[in-house]
């Protein structure tokens, strides 16, 4: 079966064979982040019609922090229930490279 991995540099930050894809992102169970102590709190949340509010998550890795670089649903709609605890990532954010998500 193919895995999803994401990935800041060379370092994993996320793996699994299990995963959800919604709207072109790849959404890893919470479980799958391989070290917590990368993630930081942001204030940031948004709003999704179908979805509900997403918040969002520093990862700070190699002395570099990424702002609001990864997103969950806390308490999806029933819509996007199959994402309750998952976690996306995004793809591109400058000045940094982010997490690049592949399935392999």
């Amino acid at each position: 079966m193919p895995r999803a991995l994401a990935k800041i540099g060379d370092r994993i930050i996320a793996e699994t064979a299990s995963w959800k894809t919604v709207e072109n992102n790849v959404y890893f169970p919470r479980s799958a982040i391989i070290d917590d102590s990368i993630l930081q709190d942001s204030d940031r949340s948004t709003f999704c019609s179908w979805k509900g509010y997403a918040s969002y998550w520093h990862l700070k890795v190699g002395g570099r922090t990424l702002e609001n670089a990864a997103w969950y649903y806390p308490d999806p709609y029933d819509a996007a229930a199959d994402i309750k605890d998952h976690v996306a990532f995004c793809k591109l954010s400058a000045p940094f490279s982010c997490p690049f998500t592949n399935v392999f």
